[in-house]
C-alpha cells in the first residue's frame, strides 16, 4: 500500500513576504529595547560615543511615560537626523571590519528600534549649524523642522512600547524599573569617570528630585577611577578595595577590588567591563569567584569593579543584541590573568582587615541614649592634678580582710593579680593567686601594625596596644589561618598524595561530558585525581587524592561536570582538599580556653603580620579588630 503526500494547491501554500520597515523595527525593539532600563542604556551610550562631558536622564514613571537624556556631545545636522532613524544607519563603523570596534554602538538598531514603539523626538545641533528637529512616533516619521538649542543633543522617549500594547504587561511596577535604570546608569558611570552623570525623577511633573549624581573628575586614572567608586558604591568599598593593575600578552586588568572580610550576601557588587563596555559574563564572574575561592565561605560573595582593556580583535562584542556578553579569542589568558591579578593582590594585603569590622564593633558599643529633652549629654572632662588622682585611687581601692568573698569584686587585686602581660611562673595557678612577675619587655612593638601585646581576656582574645588605638585578636580563628597557609604551602610544594585504586571506578556518561571532562583531566591530575579515557563515552578513575580517604568517583565526577556546566571550570577537587586542611588547622591551632604567656601572644601578633590573608580565618570572618583611640574616646564622650 503507497502512500502521497497530500497535493498542496497554491491558495493553500504559505507565502513568502517582505515584512515592512515598521514590523522590522517592532521585531528588533523586542531584542535591543526588553524594558526602559535597555532604552537608557542605549541613549546614553550614544552620547558617550559622541563625546559628552556631561549628561542628564530624566525619567517619569520608571521610564514608561517619560525617558529624556540630554548631552553636550558633538550633535548632528538635520541631514543627519532622517539617517539616524534609519535601519543600520551609523557613524561608528564603516561596515568593513565587525571586530576592530572602539565605541559602544555600532549597530544602528536602538533608535529606529525605540521610534518603531514609542514617541521619539530628537532635538541636536552640532557645530556651524543650526539646531534641528525630528519626531518620529509607531515607525512613522515626519519632517525635520527647525529647533531652539545651543548645543549637544536631547533625545525625549515618550510613552514607550504604546505600539506593542501587550510589551506592557511585562513590565514590572515604577520602582523596579527605576532601580533597574538607576543600576544602568551607575555601571556607565564606573567606565567613564571623566563624564558626569545626574538621573532625575520627574514623575509627577516639575524639577523631580535627583536620584543619582556623579560629578566629572579628572586626573590619574586610578584617582579617577577611586573617586568614582566611591561615589557610586559607598565611601566603605572605596576604603577596604586594593588597587588591581596587571597586564598579560596584549591584556590589561585594572580596577579595584575589596578585602575578603568585605564580603556581601549576593553576588550585587560585582561589576566587570571590557574595553569600558559593562558586560555580565559567567566565565569572567567565575574566575572573580575563583580568586577569593580560598578566602569566603560559599554563602559570601567577592565586591570588585574590574577593567579589562584589549585589543579590539581579541574579543568579540557582537554575540548579544544588547552587547552585554562578549566572547574572548582566548578565553584562558583573560580567566587566569584575573585569577593570578587579584591573588597577588590578596596576598600583598597581608593580615590587613576591612574598616567595616571596626565599624561594626564601634556600632555593637551603643553610647548611652539622649536625655528626655533631646540633647545630648555634656561630659566634664576636667582632669585633676596627679596627687589628687594619687588620693582618689588609694581611697577607692578596697579592704582587704580574713572574711573578704574572694568571688566579690576586686577580689583578684589581693593576689596583685594584673591584666598586663606579665612572665607568669606557673600558668596553672589560679587567677587569684598568681606571683608577681615583671613585664615581658617588647621594645618599639606598638609602633608594628598589630601592636604589643597587653593581656588575654576570656582565654581567648588578646588584647594589643598600637600607637593610635588597641586591637582585639581571636587568637584561635587567627592561629587557624596560620597553620592552614603553612599546610597549603607544603601541598604546594611536595604536591598531592594520590592513592591508586585496586579496581579502577567505570563512570559512564554523555559524549559531550566525557569530553569536557578530559578536557580538564591534567588539571584534575595536580590535585591527585587521575582519570583517563576508556572507550565510548566511559572515563576510568585510577587515583583518587589520598587525604580523602574513601571516595564516592562516580558522584565527584558528576559533580565536577555540573560544576563546569555551570561555572566553566571546577574547583571542586581543590575545595575538598583544602576543606580537609582547614578542619587539620582547626584541629591543629591554639584553642579557645588556653591561656597564652606574652611572649606567646607577641608572636602570634608577629606571624600575623607576615602572614598573607591572615586578616580572616579560613571562613571569611575576620581574625581581629582594630580601634582607633580616637574612636575609642568618641565612645566616652572625650572628642
Amino acid at each position: 500500500m503507497s502512500s502521497q503526500a497530500p497535493h498542496i494547491g497554491d491558495s493553500d501554500r504559505p507565502t513568502i513576504r517582505q515584512l515592512d520597515d515598521s514590523a522590522i523595527n517592532r521585531i528588533a525593539a523586542g531584542e535591543v529595547v526588553e524594558r526602559p532600563a535597555s532604552a537608557v542604556k542605549e541613549l546614553v551610550e550614544n552620547a558617550i560615543d559622541a563625546g559628552a562631558h556631561r549628561i542628564t536622564i530624566e525619567i517619569a514613571d520608571g521610564g514608561k511615560t517619560l525617558i529624556r537624556v540630554t548631552d553636550d556631545g558633538c550633535g548632528m545636522t538635520s541631514r543627519d537626523l532622517p539617517l539616524a532613524l534609519s535601519r543600520h544607519a551609523t557613524s561608528k563603523i564603516d561596515g568593513t571590519d565587525l571586530l576592530n570596534i572602539h565605541t559602544f554602538g555600532f549597530r544602528g538598531e536602538a533608535l529606529p528600534s525605540l521610534g518603531a514603539v514609542g514617541r521619539l523626538t530628537i532635538t541636536s545641533r552640532a557645530a556651524g549649524h543650526d539646531a534641528a528637529q525630528i519626531r518620529v512616533a509607531g515607525g512613522k516619521m515626519e519632517p525635520v523642522r527647525p529647533a531652539a538649542l545651543r548645543a549637544g543633543t536631547i533625545v525625549e522617549l515618550a510613552d514607550l512600547f504604546y505600539a506593542t500594547p501587550a510589551r506592557l504587561k511585562f513590565m514590572r511596577t515604577d520602582r523596579a524599573e527605576s532601580q533597574a535604570i538607576g543600576d544602568v546608569v551607575k555601571r556607565l558611570a564606573m567606565a567613564e569617570p571623566s563624564v558626569g552623570f545626574t538621573l532625575r525623577d520627574v514623575s509627577g511633573g516639575g524639577e523631580g528630585r535627583v536620584t543619582f549624581r556623579a560629578d566629572p573628575l579628572t586626573g590619574d586614572l586610578f584617582d579617577a577611577l577611586h573617586g568614582r567608586l566611591a561615589s557610586v558604591l559607598g565611601r566603605e568599598f572605596a576604603e577596604n578595595a586594593l588597587k588591581i593593575d596587571a597586564t598579560r600578552d596584549g591584556i590589561r586588568l585594572f580596577g579595584y577590588a575589596a578585602l575578603p572580610t568585605y564580603s556581601r550576601g549576593a553576588a550585587v557588587a560585582q561589576f566587570l567591563f571590557v574595553n569600558s563596555r559593562p558586560v555580565k559574563d559567567k566565565m569572567l564572574t567565575g574566575a572573580l569567584r575563583g580568586a577569593y575561592f580560598d578566602f569566603l565561605s560559599r554563602d559570601r560573595h567577592p565586591a570588585a569593579a574590574l577593567f579589562i582593556d584589549c585589543d579590539p580583535n581579541l574579543v568579540d562584542v557582537n554575540v548579544h543584541p544588547a552587547k552585554s556578553e562578549v566572547r574572548f579569542r582566548d578565553p584562558g589568558l583573560a580567566r587566569g590573568l584575573i585569577v593570578s591579578a587579584l591573588r597577588h593582590a590578596l596576598a600583598e594585603a597581608g593580615h590587613r582587615a576591612s574598616t567595616t569590622v571596626a565599624g561594626a564593633t564601634l556600632g555593637a558599643m551603643r553610647p548611652e541614649e539622649p536625655t528626655a529633652s533631646g540633647a545630648a549629654r555634656v561630659y566634664q572632662m576636667d582632669r585633676p592634678s596627679m596627687g589628687a588622682r594619687t588620693a582618689s585611687y588609694a581611697g577607692q581601692r578596697p579592704e582587704f580582710t580574713a572574711q573578704v568573698d574572694l568571688s566579690e569584686g576586686f577580689a583578684e587585686l589581693r593576689g596583685e593579680y594584673s591584666g598586663r602581660v606579665t612572665e607568669a611562673h606557673d600558668v596553672s595557678e589560679a587567677p587569684g593567686q598568681m606571683s608577681p612577675a615583671p613585664e615581658v619587655p617588647v621594645p618599639g612593638a606598638e609602633a608594628l601594625p598589630l601592636g604589643a601585646a597587653r593581656g588575654q581576656v576570656h582565654e581567648n582574645y588578646i588584647i594589643a596596644q598600637t600607637a593610635d588605638g588597641m586591637v582585639i585578636v581571636d587568637q584561635h580563628a587567627a592561629h587557624e589561618r596560620l597553620v592552614y597557609e603553612k599546610l597549603k604551602h607544603q601541598m604546594a610544594e611536595n604536591g598531592v598524595a594520590a592513592q591508586a585504586l585496586l579496581i579502577p571506578e567505570i563512570v559512564e556518561l554523555g559524549s559531550n561530558d566525557c569530553a569536557r571532562l578530559l578536557s580538564v583531566a591534567d588539571d584534575l591530575y595536580k590535585f591527585g585525581l587521575g582519570l583517563e579515557a576508556f572507550g565510548g563515552n566511559a572515563v576510568a578513575v585510577r587515583e583518587t587524592p589520598a587525604i580523602l580517604g574513601e571516595v564516592n568517583a562516580e558522584a565527584m565526577v558528576k559533580d565536577i561536570l555540573d560544576e563546569l556546566d555551570d561555572q566553566g571550570e571546577s574547583q571542586l577537587v581543590q575545595a575538598r582538599l583544602e576543606a580537609i586542611l582547614s578542619r587539620v588547622a582547626c584541629h591543629g591551632s591554639i584553642r579557645s580556653g588556653r591561656r597564652m604567656r606574652g611572649e606567646e601572644m607577641n608572636a602570634l601578633l608577629r606571624e600575623m603580620e607576615a602572614t598573607p590573608h591572615s586578616g580572616q580565618c579560613n571562613h571569611g570572618r575576620p581574625t581581629y579588630v582594630e580601634l582607633k583611640l580616637a574612636d575609642i574616646e568618641r565612645l566616652f564622650g572625650r572628642s
